[in-house]
């Protein structure tokens, strides 16, 4: 072989082995980032925007529960679903129970997570002893605001300083466009005093923490106006209300994204803090025959699906553009392993509203809500 050959054959080589090692260096480095990036969590990637939460309960944070090291990686601001609503955590008049919302709030703590307490007066899950004089009778205005502001008092003190915002009044406005304030027996024994002194009760229990007035179908520009109203009168009265929670029980058909942006600019207008307090997305239309069960009615069909990514994509696109009015989006459930929807509005109907499946895995709609 002559000299020139050989030297050309020995440099191929090289361009050959240099090229095999910078594949294998790219190839490396994408597995690097590709690493990395899977130890991002929701959180992660919304760090600069808000915090993002997720409602549970205690046996998802024991030891080995299978939901424990998702929320680590995901979230970073907890809700208790149920355990500090009023009947679980003051069964009876003289009696709290603490150990479960201690649970939640003490994991919290732990792991340097935010806590918002949800809810200090709602007009479900009241115990009824609240209501009631000792003989059956419907209590008097003044016992009642007694009670409930020794309840606010007693929950809000406890948790000073570690729960920042609290839920202190929720769903307190009619779904009749006819009417403004729902008629429960709060409203019924009290009238719309006792949503002034709620706020007042918790500012003075904790003057640290940010109160909020959470509610559902807040889009709806009928309902969208009577909660702006009632907070402009309590603004302007002084009381202390700092934000609006939407509560984002939204489906695959709406709410719109001008009703959306609308909303959040009407309440922000108002000087309040939005937050995003129980999202979920339901794979059925808002407007279906609940009714009937219709064949496919349980699947988690290509189509929901894709009318679901949709959505999330718009929702958190949306989120994003208000990110100085908004400081907080909390999924309410885990993950499709369970949710509230699987029993409502019809019961054992599974529904598949969150980001994670039932084996507690990223959904496609997931790195959509990631992926700006």
């Amino acid at each position: 072989m002559k000299q020139a050959q050989r030297f050309k054959l020995i440099r191929s080589i090289i361009f050959s082995a240099l090229a095999v090692v910078v594949f294998l260096a790219s190839c490396q480095a994408q597995q690097n980032a590709g690493l990395k990036e899977s130890a991002k969590g929701l959180k992660d990637y919304y760090s600069s925007y808000f915090p993002i939460g997720v409602a549970v309960a205690p046996s998802h944070l024991l030891p080995g529960a299978p939901e424990r090291e998702l929320i680590l990686k995901e979230f970073n601001s907890l809700t208790a679903e149920n355990v500090m609503k009023m009947g679980p955590i003051h069964p009876e008049e003289n009696r709290y129970f603490w150990d479960n919302a201690d649970i939640i709030v003490n994991f919290a703590m732990e792991h340097n997570m935010k806590v918002r307490g949800h809810t200090l007066c709602w007009h479900q899950q009241t115990p009824g002893w609240m209501f009631k004089n000792p003989d059956g009778s419907t209590v008097s205005k003044e016992v009642l605001l007694n009670r409930l502001k020794d309840h606010i008092t007693q929950v809000v003190t406890r948790y000073k300083g570690k729960v920042y915002a609290w839920d202190v009044v929720n769903e307190a406005i009619d779904d009749n466009n006819n009417k403004t304030y729902r008629e429960s027996q709060w409203y019924k024994i009290c009238g719309e005093e006792f949503i002034e002194k709620a706020f007042r009760w918790a500012h003075e229990a904790d003057p640290d923490a940010q109160l909020f007035y959470n509610d559902y179908n807040t889009e709806n520009p009928g309902k969208r106006d009577r909660i702006y109203n009632m907070l402009k009168k309590l603004i302007d009265a002084g009381v202390p209300v700092h934000g609006i929670g939407l509560q984002g029980h939204w489906s695959v058909n709406g709410p719109s994204e001008k009703d959306l942006r609308d909303a959040i600019e009407k309440f922000a207008s108002l000087g309040l803090k939005v937050q995003i307090t129980e999202l979920d997305v339901s794979v059925y239309e808002r407007n279906e025959d609940f009714s009937v069960r219709k064949p496919g009615d349980d699947a988690f069909t290509p189509e929901r699906e894709q009318k679901q990514i949709e959505m999330y994509k718009m929702f958190f696109r949306v989120f994003r553009d208000y990110k100085n009015v908004i400081t907080g989006v909390t999924f309410w459930n885990v993950s499709d392993r369970h949710s509230w929807l699987d029993n409502f509005p019809v019961r054992n109907r599974k529904n598949y509203p969150l980001l994670f499946d039932q084996n507690l895995q990223r959904k496609k709609a997931y790195y959509e809500v990631v992926n700006f």
